[in-house]
């Protein structure tokens, strides 16, 4: 730093050194400059003193105090907030033996927000069209073009305490690992209710769920569930294999349906109070589903594809207590211009799992069903998708009824995600 009392000093000695001389000696005034001049140098010294101790002053002001965090950055309103959504037109055309074909319009629209908090922790979101049904967002289209139904579709809140870890509480997505987004056991828009954890390294991971299919104790049928499931996901060359084991227990046996009708099952097994009157009935079997799943993803042509497997054994049964599904599918329909194509067979006895909360699209929905399943999908533009898919020969009943019906599906979707 420059001296600030330097210049001007120097500037008052040249103005006072004519006056001065005029009136001293010449050995006065030699002296008064030698004495001036000591003063300008002790001047000098003691300015150079004051920059340096004014850039240590500026130094500490700018540094974090010793020991102390420093203070967290301030997130903005963008960085905090996020709000997504999402739109599906669907045309469905339904053939089922002995009745006649049905075909309707439907729509579904998703509003999602999510904040950030500090400390990891997510607080999120969302409505959906659909009304209480627990498994689609669907709302069909008619009466009078009346207004359609909207309810909470996910309320939830998820810490991260450690990274790849989290805990969260409410009504969420499901957090347990599904082959290839498959719905042998959890339908997709099965949002559980509960309190979920899980870790996650990359490598290996683990999720576990404590659910309620009705909490309220006022209730007859105040029931909770949990489940734990653990995988290992594995390089091999050019390849990824996932695979793990999950377990679920879910004690309904005596317990009346949670949603529907008095008689609504969804293709398990249940018990009526009087033989023939469908008025007083209730689950016969508990679930206890033991499940094996596996994911290869590669490359093949140039394109992702994957072939996938998933199998379940109900263990507190004897019989009709198995199912499983196996497939494959070339391609990915995601950045625009992509496109993926898929098949599946599937096998769901009537008390593998828990109907309520499966594919309510496979044959009829629920489970005492079989059967093939083609679909494909088409990316427009990002976020703009066209899919077809078309269950065929699927059969439902044949484990409960005398015998099976034939079930063919068909589905036209235009999906727009924002």
């Amino acid at each position: 730093m420059k001296s600030a009392v330097l210049p001007p000093v120097a500037a008052l000695c040249c103005v006072l050194s004519p006056l001065v001389s005029a009136t001293v000696s010449d050995a006065d005034f030699a002296q008064m400059r030698e004495q001036m001049s000591a003063l300008m140098s002790r001047v000098a010294v003691l300015e150079q003193e004051n920059a340096r101790l004014q850039d240590l002053v500026d130094d500490e002001a700018a540094a974090p105090t010793l020991g102390a965090a420093p203070a967290p950055k301030k997130l903005s309103w963008n960085e905090r907030i996020a709000i997504s959504g999402n739109f599906r037109y669907r045309y469905e055309e339904i053939d089922v033996e002995e009745l006649a074909t049905r075909d309707r319009n439907r729509i579904r629209a998703r509003l999602g927000i999510r904040a950030q908090l500090p400390g990891n922790v997510e607080v999120g979101t969302e409505i959906a069209t659909g009304g209480d049904n627990p498994l689609s967002a669907n709302q069909t289209l008619g009466g009078g073009a009346s207004r359609k139904d909207i309810g909470l579709n996910l309320a939830y809140v998820r810490w991260q305490p450690l990274e790849g870890s989290y805990l969260s509480a409410g009504k969420m997505t499901n957090p347990f690992y599904r082959p290839a987004d498959t719905a042998l056991l959890w339908d997709d828009d099965y949002n559980p209710e509960g309190i979920g954890a899980g870790w996650s390294n990359g490598t290996a991971f683990v999720h576990g769920l404590v659910s309620w299919l009705e909490s309220d104790s006022v209730t007859d049928n105040q029931r909770v569930t949990w489940g734990l499931q653990g995988g290992l996901s594995l390089h091999l060359g050019d390849a990824r294999l996932t695979t793990g084991l999950g377990y679920f227990d879910i004690p309904v046996a005596g317990q009346s349906p949670f949603f529907g009708g008095p008689d609504v099952f969804f293709g398990n097994s249940f018990t009526c109070a009087e033989p023939g009157v469908r008025d007083d009935c209730s689950y016969r079997y508990d679930y206890q589903e033991m499940e094996w799943f596996a994911a290869l993803d590669f490359t093949a042509f140039s394109l992702p594809a994957v072939l996938y497997a998933d199998a379940v054994q109900n263990l507190a049964v004897d019989e009709f207590e198995h199912g499983w599904l196996a497939g494959g599918r070339l391609g990915e329909a995601g950045k625009r211009g992509t496109w993926e194509l898929g098949y599946q067979y599937q096998e769901l006895e009537a008390d593998a799992a828990l109907g309520l909360v499966t594919d309510s699209n496979f044959a009829a929905g629920g489970t005492d069903g079989r059967g093939h399943k083609l679909y494909g999908m088409y990316a427009l533009e990002n976020g703009i998708k066209l899919g077809l898919t078309w269950f065929i020969n699927n059969e439902f009943g044949a484990d409960n009824q005398p015998r099976a019906l034939t079930y063919d599906r068909v589905i036209l979707d235009a999906r727009f995600k924002y």
